[in-house]
């Protein structure tokens, strides 16, 4: 499962999701009724039903009305080939750590590059596959 296949499922009208049980679901319903099967990582659950909810709210949080600002989800890590730029909330000091003084200053530009530039170095760190994508 990819951000991609999200956004397109978030415009199905009719989406079923069938969550496997133990071993799975049955090799003859699979060929018969099911048009693609999703894999949410490299790893095994006990049942189906955790990966049907992982799937279930990425792909309600793309329905415009789900989330109080349709914008919302345009930043989100994954929507532009990287992870999301880092958040920060009051108080503006934690333990001698400062929300950085660009995110107080009010320049709105400024503020814009300042997530790119975190959002690509964030993207370079911790998932540098995405940009090999990016630039691909």
């Amino acid at each position: 499962m990819n951000q991609k296949m999200v956004a397109e499922a978030a415009n199905d009208e009719d989406l079923i999701i069938v969550a496997g049980r133990y071993e799975g679901v049955d090799q003859r319903f699979i060929d018969l009724e099911v048009d693609e099967e999703w894999s949410i990582g490299d790893y095994i659950l006990s049942g189906g039903e955790v990966a049907a909810c992982v799937i279930i709210d990425s792909i309600a949080r793309m329905i415009p009305g789900v989330l109080g600002n349709d914008n919302s989800n345009v930043d989100d890590s994954f929507s532009n080939s990287t992870l999301e730029y880092p958040h920060y909330t009051r108080p503006e000091k934690v333990e001698n750590i400062s929300v950085p003084d660009v995110l107080l200053s009010g320049n709105h530009q400024e503020i814009r590059k300042w997530r790119e530039n975190q959002a690509l170095e964030e993207t370079k760190i911790k998932r540098s596959d995405l940009l090999k994508k990016k630039l691909s």
